[in-house]
């Protein structure tokens, strides 16, 4: 018996590429998204390894990183290079849809996992999906669902959206309207500006006109904080109006501030503050991260790598085909998942929440940003794997 252990154990180390496993984490770190990404997701992905012991079937692990400059050319270049000459047995984060669909071109035949935390287009579950992805976090049909089904049930029932004039905002935007149609509400009107606009006075007074009960905001980064802004100083919000955001991280609160932000709501799925174990590993990484208040593309890309490793473990090797199928079989668990389905399309059906921004005066600490509205299942929150076309599971 012991000889036979001995023996299965030496075939398990054998199946190690180049006697390492390699985690790349191809990120943002000069961009839009640089502020909620970058290092902080390098950070998180190296928590995962060291919380699971730096080793994996008795070889080293390694995590190394590049930026993507949000440019799919790029990331193309740099998961080619990788994967072909470098090592690279995964690849975690992608923040942005464009570059995470180019890194899954490269990755799909070349049987290598992909662990996307930072991407929330649908096609990566959907037509475009690949047996050796999964994605984490979150996606656009979750949160606009979220967001437009819970607002429109507690009241909120006509809306406006201002909409960001690319293909991300015209999903947001549509998927939205089409939840707020299916409990009752109506949609009065949109208007489109393009991305990265400085002033966003004439879109506002549209939305105003309107009398909608919400305005939803289906956009991101700095358009989104500079909408939050200017509603704020158009008096929209106290006038009686409310915001409703479709894709927001905790970080854009603290940096827009309570005071503006504050009435805003959202769909997320991870509040660092939510309970005693979030918050025990939140405290943990803000100790390592120079005190950023992790995100839920931080929460994901740790979560994706510490299951990722666990599946290595289990399948006693690090071909990705394996490790991808393995990963499906086993319930991911960690501080904000439990026993959470990884489906055949690669999707994570882990918990939504929708949530409020709370004023300065509720808040009691840095963070303490959220009341908690309501909260949704996987299966209530995420696309059915039957509407999204992915050819791997038909």
């Amino acid at each position: 018996m012991a000889f036979a252990a001995l023996l299965a154990c030496g075939t398990a180390h054998a199946q190690v590429s180049d006697d390492a496993v390699k985690i790349g984490v191809l990120t943002d770190h000069s961009g839009s998204f640089a502020y909620l990404v970058g290092k902080y997701s390098v950070e998180a992905a190296q928590m995962a390894v060291d919380d699971f012991g730096g080793k994996v079937l008795g070889k080293p692990i390694t995590v190394v990183t590049a930026d993507h400059q949000n440019k799919a050319d790029i990331a193309s270049a740099l998961s080619r290079k990788w994967f072909d000459n470098e090592g690279v047995d995964a690849i975690t984060d992608v923040a942005g849809s464009a570059v995470a669909l180019a890194a899954q071109e490269i990755a799909r035949p070349r049987g290598k996992v992909l662990l996307v935390s930072g991407a929330a287009t649908t096609e990566l579950t959907g037509k475009a999906c690949s047996a050796t992805t999964s994605q984490w976090s979150y996606d656009t049909y979750a949160f606009a669902k979220g967001t437009a089904t819970q607002v429109t049930k507690q009241g909120g029932n006509s809306w406006f959206f201002l909409t960001s004039d690319y293909a991300f905002g015209h999903s947001l935007q549509r998927e939205a309207g089409r939840f707020a149609e299916a409990n009752g509400g109506k949609v009065l009107g949109n208007v489109r500006f393009p991305f990265n606009s400085p002033d966003f006075s004439s879109f506002l007074l549209q939305a105003q006109a309107s009398n909608a009960k919400v305005i939803g905001l289906a956009m991101s980064g700095g358009d989104l904080l500079s909408a939050i802004k200017q509603a704020r100083e158009f008096g929209i919000v106290q006038a009686g109006q409310s915001l409703a955001s479709l894709v927001v991280y905790i970080n854009d609160i603290e940096g827009v501030g309570l005071d503006v932000a504050q009435g805003l709501t959202l769909t997320t799925s991870f509040y660092w503050d939510k309970d005693e174990e979030t918050r025990a590993w939140a405290k943990r990484y803000m100790a390592r991260s120079g005190g950023f208040i992790p995100n839920l593309i931080t929460a994901g890309t740790y979560a994706s790598v510490l299951h990722y490793l666990k599946a290595v473990e289990a399948a006693g090797t690090d071909e990705g085909k394996a490790v991808a199928a393995k990963m499906k079989e086993l319930p991911v668990n960690d501080f904000y998942n439990k026993n959470v389905k990884l489906r055949a399309d690669g999707r994570v059906m882990h918990k939504t929440y929708l949530m409020r921004v709370k004023g300065p005066q509720q808040s009691k600490y840095r963070g303490d940003f959220y009341e908690q509205l309501a909260e949704m299942s996987g299966e209530e929150s995420f696309r059915p794997m039957a509407e999204g076309g992915c050819p791997t599971v038909q």
